[in-house]
């Protein structure tokens, strides 16, 4: 090598101001993160809110207003009350004469393609389901998603049987889904042909809930009339 040639040599970025950097940036982001979390928040529960009350009105015959509570083995809350207070929330629905016309809830189950979440309606006098509204799922279009708006299938929980075991804390009768054409019983779900993971999901999820939520609804059924803490 002669005494005119030069060595090229690349200049070196210290790893603190590298490190430096990268901390910059990854504090940058969560901070976007955050602030985008708090803006879209609130819009995002008021559309839920919003969403939730048009299924209200779908699940259960003339509702006017609604109050929302919570509701456990510990008690009847109202849901904007004790901020200390657990449980389920449900709605309850009122008609233009404030007597009660219903409880409309939520449940949930896995179903073909991911969770199936449903709200759905129960009548006190009857203690039968009165409607159902898919809030969200992710079924197969044209099969798994027909249990948002099949008639025949919607027509199931226009009066599905839901009475209680006077002898046991449950339903009389488990409310199954059945194959599609063989319904007997009022307890019974006739499913949809070519869809039968996806309709025995919301079987299972208004078996489940009921099983646990019915009792208490009845329990607390005068605080509910009231629409009082019970």
């Amino acid at each position: 090598m002669s005494s005119n040639e030069q060595v090229q040599v690349q200049p070196q970025t210290p790893s603190f101001a590298m490190l430096r950097t990268l901390g910059g940036i990854a504090m940058l982001s969560g901070l976007l993160v955050v602030l985008v979390f708090q803006y879209t928040q609130p819009i995002i529960e008021e559309n839920k809110r919003i969403a939730i009350e048009k299924a209200v009105s779908q699940v259960i015959p003339g509702v006017v207003s609604k109050k929302d509570f919570l509701l456990s083995a510990e008690g009847l809350f109202p849901a904007d009350g004790d901020k200390t207070a657990t449980g389920e929330k449900i709605y309850a629905a009122y008609d233009d004469k404030g007597e009660l016309k219903g409880i409309a809830l939520e449940a949930a189950a896995t179903g073909y393609q991911d969770v199936i979440r449903i709200l759905y309606g129960y009548n006190q006098d009857c203690q039968c389901v009165t409607g159902i509204k898919i809030l969200k799922m992710a079924e197969t279009p044209g099969l798994g998603d027909k249990i948002a708006f099949d008639p025949d299938f919607l027509k199931n929980f226009e009066a599905l049987d839901a009475r209680l075991n006077t002898q046991k804390s449950g339903l009389e009768n488990a409310i199954v889904t059945v194959k599609h054409g063989t319904k007997r019983e009022q307890w019974e779900i006739d499913s949809i042909s070519g869809a039968t993971i996806s309709s025995k999901a919301i079987g299972r999820m208004i078996n489940q809930s009921g099983e646990r939520m019915f009792p208490l609804i009845i329990k607390h059924l005068d605080a509910l009339r009231t629409g009082q803490k019970g």
